[in-house]
């Protein structure tokens, strides 16, 4: 299921039936309809002997979710050496393996509960070892980004099959690379950074697009992943806000159509695209993401 080339669009398969499940309802009319809706499944995971978390996702990437969980909790470092990472579909585990021992009793007492869907909680320090990330001045073009949001707005998605979900995107320049979804999207974001950590992938080069609000949470992971931009179609928190300028992420947020409203790091931003053709191009088709969570 996971491919080994770092160039190929990775992204969930509308048509797995795994992912999605048949219901049946009523209309505003009385009317009976089918509908499809995203099965959330539970997921241990396990760092060596050490039980860490049950997250509840929609399960299709377990690898790359448990890695990118571990490393935007620090429990994992980029240097460190994975021996394995063993999963069992019936048991509904994931375990991880590394070669250093690990241990993090202390670290699990204390937890902070997100702002993201499906109840995100975070371990330890939110801030711990983030003011000693220093973000790469890479450019952003008005033209990549308008290039980039159509992109995305017209990939196929488990969203416009069954709705109910979030999605981030990795992209270079105006090239999505790696499209995740899930029920939250702290774990699509953890289900990049696990990707990114399989690759050999740098944030430096990347920009990251997210369907849900610019909180502290997706700042905080998203410089943990050395990437420089973050951009979504939704709002901002204050705190998100502060911490972008604070660690110098350039923070774009209502990015839809040609508007966009960027409250951090607007130097990265080169304005190069002529806004008639972003009319044009919104004209031929938009679709609606996943909403605030």
């Amino acid at each position: 299921m996971i491919k080994d080339d770092p160039d190929l669009l990775v992204r969930p398969d509308p048509a797995n039936r795994r992912l999605t499940q048949e219901v049946v309802g009523v209309n505003e009319r009385g009317e009976r309809v089918d509908a499809r809706v995203p099965v959330e499944r539970a997921l241990t995971l396990y760092l060596n002997a050490q039980e860490i978390v049950t997250m509840m996702t929609i399960n299709d990437y377990p690898e790359y979710l448990a890695l990118g969980y571990l490393l935007n909790q620090n429990m994992l470092k980029p240097a460190d050496r994975v021996t394995a990472v063993d999963y069992d579909e019936d048991l509904e585990v994931v375990v991880v393996r590394t070669e250093a021992q690990t241990n993090f009793e202390d670290k699990l007492r204390k937890r902070t509960q997100t702002s993201g869907c499906a109840q995100g909680t975070a371990f330890g320090d939110l801030m711990e070892a983030l003011d000693a990330i220093e973000l790469p001045k890479t450019r952003l073009r008005t033209s990549w980004l308008y290039r980039l949001t159509h992109a995305i707005n017209t990939t196929p998605s488990l969203y416009l099959e069954a709705g109910a979900i979030h999605g981030c995107v990795l992209a270079r320049e105006d090239r999505p690379l790696v499209y995740m979804e899930d029920v939250g999207r702290h774990n699509a974001v953890d289900k990049i950074a696990g990707w990114m950590f399989r690759h050999g992938q740098s944030g430096a080069d990347k920009i990251f697009y997210t369907t849900g609000r610019l909180t502290s949470e997706m700042v905080i992971k998203t410089v943990r992943m050395g990437i420089p931009i973050l951009v979504s179609r939704s709002g901002f928190t204050a705190w998100g806000v502060e911490l972008a300028r604070r660690t110098g992420l350039t923070l774009i947020g209502r990015a839809r159509g040609k508007r966009f409203l960027a409250l951090s790091g607007e130097d990265r931003i080169l304005f190069d695209q002529d806004l008639a053709y972003v009319e044009g191009l919104s004209a031929k088709g938009r679709r609606g993401e996943g909403g605030d969570d």
